[in-house]
């Protein structure tokens, strides 16, 4: 396994959400990401850690590689991929991710 994904894989199992994303929290830097934010921000989590693949272009084709999905954002909860901004807004709506969110 490479650097990258050794990073990878200690950063989404170290931290209860991880979000790759292209920009930051405070500044999403495509609409999916800023979606995603918004997301978790209406289930009321406060302390996403996001990680930028804009910063590093190693650290964002190795998230694809790593989960084996092509696309940006990526969200993680409790080390396991549950996917992107779609996905993401499907399992809100049902009210899914709120509820793998607070357990």
């Amino acid at each position: 396994m490479s650097d990258v994904q050794n990073w990878i894989k200690e950063t989404v199992s170290q931290n209860p959400v991880v979000l790759f994303m292209k920009g930051t929290a405070q500044f999403p830097q495509c609409g999916f990401s800023g979606r995603a934010v918004q997301i978790l921000n209406a289930c009321g989590i406060q302390n996403i850690i996001t990680v930028n693949v804009l910063e590093d272009a190693e650290v964002r084709q190795g998230i694809k590689e790593f989960s084996n999905w092509p696309t940006i954002p990526q969200l993680y909860v409790k080390g396991e991929f549950i996917g992107g901004a779609d996905i993401m807004s499907e399992m809100f709506e049902s009210g899914e991710l709120q509820n793998l969110l607070k357990s």
